[in-house]
């Protein structure tokens, strides 16, 4: 268990609630959470199918709104951002990796991890040099010019975390990152986050059904039918 005593909150949650209408019927995905993220830490949040993570993760990452309660990033309420604001915050302090890495078919490794960077507010890094530093970061040297096809299914995982982290973000958020990797390219990506978030210093939040992948986070938080029902928020 982390000592979060001493950490700066990074993110908190206030009472979150997320709702989802279907015709005349209300589906209760989130319940009321409550939970801060620490500067620099690695959380899990786990659970079974259909207990909200992902949602709870596009909540955290400002990908969609609560139906009630309110979400901080550096103590900023990001619920009541117009959208254009939320977009060039999301650009600029978030990362995200998903499941089925949502790279770009007929771009190269080095032009998928540039993208980003082209849409910048703030050009802090020239899109070619910083793309090709992340990938060799992470032991992609030998694959800027391969496209996505022509990768290993960890290969094109590691890729997305170095398009995640291409701005800097002090979020990183991974959605089941492993889920569809083999265990030996799955054990590849979580030694890369290890790396990325010491190298870094970027506060990690990982969804993940794995218990076994949980582990190897700082803090596990577990959610049940929309709520958190043990680990500490």
């Amino acid at each position: 268990m982390t000592d979060t005593g001493a950490r700066r909150e990074v993110l908190r949650l206030e009472n979150v609630v997320k709702n989802l209408s279907l015709g005349r019927v209300t589906i209760h995905v989130l319940r009321g959470i409550d939970m801060s993220v620490y500067e620099g830490e690695k959380l899990a949040i786990v659970g079974p199918s259909g207990s909200g993570k992902s949602t709870l993760l596009g909540l955290m990452g400002g990908l969609d709104n609560p139906t009630e309660g309110h979400i901080f990033i550096d103590g900023t309420d990001v619920t009541t951002m117009r959208e254009g604001r939320l977009a060039e915050l999301r650009n600029d302090k978030i990362g995200f990796v998903f499941q089925f890495f949502n790279l770009l078919p007929t771009l190269t490794a080095l032009e998928n991890v540039a993208l980003p960077l082209q849409f910048a507010r703030n050009k802090r890094f020239s899109p070619e040099k910083r793309a090709k530093e992340l990938l060799e970061m992470l032991g992609l040297k030998d694959r800027l010019k391969h496209r996505p096809t022509e990768l290993s299914g960890g290969e094109q995982q590691r890729v997305a975390i170095a398009r995640a982290l291409a701005n800097n973000p002090a979020l990183l958020m991974a959605d089941e990152p492993t889920g569809n990797l083999d265990s030996a390219s799955g054990e590849v990506v979580l030694r890369a986050l290890d790396d990325v978030q010491r190298e870094t210093g970027a506060t990690v939040i990982l969804v993940t059904h794995d218990q076994q992948v949980a582990q190897r986070m700082d803090r596990i938080l577990t959610l049940v039918d929309g709520r958190l029902v043990d680990g500490e928020g």
